[in-house]
């Protein structure tokens, strides 16, 4: 299994004087259950090389177990020095792409043509993708073959309005995710602020955010599996547990308990097979 993660290339955070990137946390945990799972990972962003982390991510009341690992991990940081440019990566070579969260994507993924043609082209191809916190906002101006915005008619999540003014940016930001998905004709699905909330609609994943994984240690993660040619017309056959499945080879895109209905809502996409258990340890 092959999957792309695309970064931010942005750093500064409007006109604060601040720096921003993506946030390491939503970078590092999903990483390493695609790669503890098997799956062959590439980085990419909109200018390639090294993408900027924003600098709060990595303060040590954020730091995990997990954004240690990534940190003294050199094969990980030789990808991160040279993540691939956006514009020269193609759908084709992957089976699914994950977008991390942090303030960045709302700059620059949320405007690039080439993130907004890669998202286009996995959705023709019927392919399953999913995004975290601000990076929903990286649909904004994705559209489907017949023009109309991506994300209309459809229930999503992200970066909250409440968790926007909790941090103080609400007059940063150039929009707030929550605001924009739902002028687009979304149907915007929240929890408490800093809640875990997850939304899966046909081929799309959303996750509110990703919890410090000191808080997450024996929680139960559900996978699914992925063909490297799926049939945009076939229907799931099957809906099945599996204790004990974790470093399944073709088991990487990691949705926690509470998503299980995500199988027979997205019974369309791609005769995908779920469901193999994997034990989080780290990322919601």
């Amino acid at each position: 299994m092959k999957v792309l993660m695309v970064l931010t290339s942005h750093d500064q955070l409007g006109i604060t004087g601040r720096k921003t990137g993506f946030w390491l946390e939503e970078l590092a945990a999903p990483y390493y259950v695609f790669k503890d799972a098997g799956a062959e990972v590439t980085l990419a962003s909109p200018k390639g090389g090294r993408p900027p982390l924003d600098p709060k991510s990595n303060e040590p009341s954020f730091q995990t177990d997990l954004t240690r690992r990534f940190e003294n991990d050199a094969d990980a940081n030789a990808q991160l020095d040279r993540t691939a440019r956006l514009d020269s990566v193609k759908q084709e070579d992957y089976d699914t792409v994950f977008y991390p969260g942090g303030h960045g994507p709302m700059w620059d993924l949320a405007e690039d043509k080439n993130s907004i043609r890669l998202v286009e082209s996995f959705l023709a191809a019927g392919k399953t993708f999913a995004l975290v916190c601000h990076s929903s906002g990286a649909l904004r101006h994705v559209k489907t073959p017949d023009g109309r915005p991506l994300v209309a008619g459809k229930t999503v999540t992200g970066f909250t309005n409440g968790e926007e003014e909790a941090v103080g940016l609400t007059k940063v930001v150039p929009f707030l995710v929550e605001d924009e998905l739902m002028s687009l004709g979304a149907t915007f699905s929240k929890v408490k602020n800093w809640g875990v909330h997850t939304v899966g609609d046909g081929q799309l994943i959303f996750l509110s955010i990703i919890m410090p994984s000191r808080h997450a240690r024996n929680c139960p993660m559900w996978t699914r599996r992925f063909p490297p040619s799926p049939s945009p017309t076939s229907a799931y056959r099957r809906e099945r547990q599996f204790r004990g499945q974790r470093g399944h080879p073709e088991s990487f895109l990691a949705v926690p308990p509470h998503a299980q209905s995500l199988a027979a809502r997205t019974a369309t996409n791609g005769g995908r097979e779920p469901i193999r258990f994997l034990r989080c340890y780290s990322w919601l």
